[in-house]
């Protein structure tokens, strides 16, 4: 595919998400910015296009994806129309950027990735934590031994029902199968999972039991898991929504023969080594929009200009381990 001159974005599903996360980075970026968005009601899109300075608004995504001022495609909708939409703008000969998880299933992934390949576009995915501080520095210290050789990774993810990050249960997309893959597991340690891809490498194998004990909506509540890196580092993780406020835990641990790393995915931008050296805590200062960093590179990528570190390829890796423990 030629590389274009600049990046000129069309977004289909202008929600929540793009209200901060990863829509205004767009407009900030050199050699990027955002020309048009789309929702199914009309009105919202009007709204959101007016609040953030956009010139153009759709409520029909093929309007949008055929809009010749826009020359690649951000997907900010709900799993279930990723494949869908993927394909339009592949068609149309357009780059597609996509939320995560990338899709419902790994076979969507494929189907995706298929598509793509056949009209020879790229496709990345909104897998940020592969570009921010904390996450980087805790590659650089594997990379650089502070903890030797890794033998063992372990994630903790306890919730209530009561915090953000699992309020609205009522028509909530997020915990309805049909829409989002599953339930709040598929979208949280989604992040997780494709960041431990990032750090130490693919994953080769995953078992895990998910049940849905509390019966508060259709999917998935609770989750054990076991896995198996290709360097043969192994993983256990834990994932519980339901929980007891005394009981609500969001860490992860990278063992190592040296001593460990912990650091924490939602709650917090700390990052602990702990060695022979004795303890040091890292903090670290966000983004305003915290896709900025990734979208930075992205658009690096789409210029000929830089590489991405989460494609289609990457990040369908994950919805396979996630099939591999929720099937």
């Amino acid at each position: 595919m030629e590389k274009p001159k600049d990046i000129r974005w069309g977004i289909i599903g202008c929600g929540d998400v793009c209200e901060v996360k990863s829509a205004p980075a767009m407009q900030k970026i050199p050699g990027s910015s955002l020309v048009a968005v789309m929702r199914r009601n009309g009105a919202k899109a009007k709204d959101y296009a007016e609040r953030h300075g956009v010139e153009k608004w759709y409520d029909n995504a093929q309007q949008l994806i055929d809009d010749p001022e826009v020359n690649a495609i951000y997907i900010a909708t709900p799993p279930s129309s990723h494949a869908e939409y993927t394909a339009l703008a592949a068609a149309a000969g357009k780059p597609v950027y996509v939320e995560k998880p990338m899709a419902r299933t790994f076979q969507e992934c494929q189907e995706m990735i298929a598509n793509c390949q056949k009209h020879d576009v790229p496709l990345h995915v909104a897998y940020y934590r592969r570009s921010l501080p904390q996450f980087l520095k805790v590659k650089s210290l594997i990379e650089s031994g502070a903890i030797g050789a890794i033998r063992l990774v372990q994630l903790e993810l306890f919730q209530s029902i009561q915090p953000a990050i699992v309020r609205d249960l009522d028509n909530n997309w997020r915990v309805n199968p049909e829409i989002s893959g599953g339930g709040f597991f598929y979208d949280l340690a989604s992040h997780q999972l494709d960041y431990l891809d990032y750090l130490l490498g693919p994953i080769e194998a995953a078992k895990g039991f998910c049940a849905n004990q509390a019966g508060l909506y259709k999917a998935e509540d609770i989750v054990n898991a076991s896995f198996r890196f290709e360097n043969g580092v192994l993983g256990t993780g834990s994932w519980c929504f339901t929980a007891g406020e005394p009981a609500v835990k969001e860490e992860t641990r990278i063992i190592g023969e040296k001593g460990q790393i912990t650091f924490h995915y939602f709650t917090s931008a700390k990052v602990m080594v702990e060695n022979e050296n004795g303890a040091q805590e890292f903090d670290f200062e966000m983004p305003t929009h915290i896709q900025q960093p990734l979208i930075e590179l992205i658009v690096a990528d789409l210029l000929g200009r830089g590489v991405s570190p989460s494609t289609g390829k990457t990040a369908a890796r994950t919805n396979w381990v996630i099939d591999q423990i929720c099937t």
